[in-house]
């Protein structure tokens, strides 16, 4: 059996200064790794789209309370305002609904900003926590910074497929090792400015077997940090929720969101839908391809929900 380098919690605090972004694009940078996305890199995810074939990324947004839907319990929310059944039998009518929901958690797809940990009462590139307030939301750091969307090469590294199995198990962790192993199986590399999609199968689980009535998940080992920032991977998508639950650690308890969002400006997307986007894979026999996500411009939000698309 192959020996893993899982690194210690002192090693892992230690992540906090070694792959540190802040500063690197400046004292006023709010955007983190998505600096790594150039218009050269834009050009080389156009360049992708061959068939012209869009994928979409997302989970299926249903008004349901389950088990998996994390401390609050808030279901999303979906009321009519009007609708057709009170639509007159001639001339023009119409329909409109009201939409809420709770978007952190494990069962929404959805962006993180980069104000949505902390750490030592800070934030990314050493903002202070109080930047986000009741009253005044995110002043800095929110969702509204990707006003322009996020456009760049995608790469989708199966690792269920890797491991021969429909899904990961819950807690069961992914190391470096597995990434390049991944690579090394689908004959595609992670570069500096990839979007870099990690399918565990955990969307399938949960459609096939239900949720779990605990916050437990597959997801990326904290020896993954090093990795990320030496590939320069400038958004991680993940069919959970990125770290691995439970991680192993206790403070940080989810090292991939706290080192990554707040010490090295990584954007993640959680809860995603890898499903759609493999069989896609499978079918055109590559799995790197255009990644495009265009967030809702919403003044002073920790994030928003997302349709991610994979476009060939």
């Amino acid at each position: 059996m192959t020996t893993r380098n899982v690194p210690t919690e002192q090693e892992v605090q230690g992540y906090m200064k070694s792959l540190s972004n802040w500063g690197r694009w400046g004292d006023d940078d709010e955007i983190g790794t998505l600096n790594l996305i150039t218009e050269a890199k834009k050009a080389e995810a156009g360049a992708l789209v061959k068939e012209g074939v869009a994928v979409s990324c997302s989970r299926l947004i249903v008004p349901e309370i389950a088990p998996d839907l994390g401390n609050f319990r808030i279901p999303p929310v979906h009321y009519m305002i009007g609708s057709g059944e009170a639509a007159p039998e001639k001339g023009s009518g119409g329909a409109s609904d009201f939409l809420a929901l709770y978007y952190h958690g494990v069962t929404i797809t959805h962006l993180d900003s980069i104000c949505h940990q902390f750490w030592d009462g800070q934030m990314y590139n050493g903002r202070p926590a109080d930047s986000v307030g009741v009253q005044k939301k995110a002043s800095e750091g929110g969702v509204e910074l990707v006003k322009d969307g996020v456009v760049t090469r995608g790469v989708l590294l199966d690792i269920a497929k890797l491991k021969g199995r429909d899904w990961l198990e819950a807690g069961e962790p992914v190391f470096p090792e597995d990434l390049e192993a991944a690579e090394a199986a689908q004959g595609v590399k992670v570069t500096e400015g990839d979007a870099l999609i990690v399918r565990l199968g955990w969307y399938k689980r949960r459609l096939e077997a239900g949720p779990l009535d605990t916050p437990d998940r597959p997801g990326l080992q904290a020896a993954c940090l090093p990795w990320l920032k030496e590939r320069g991977v400038s958004l991680i998508v993940a069919d959970a929720s990125q770290d691995a639950s439970p991680s192993g650690y206790t403070n940080p308890g989810g090292p991939i969101h706290v080192v990554g969002i707040v010490f090295m400006g990584l954007w993640l997307i959680d809860a995603a839908n890898c499903e759609e986007l493999t069989e896609m894979c499978q079918k055109l026999g590559r799995w790197e391809f255009m990644f495009l996500v265009a967030p809702l411009r919403w003044d002073g939000a920790t994030g928003s929900p997302v349709n991610p698309l994979a476009i060939f």
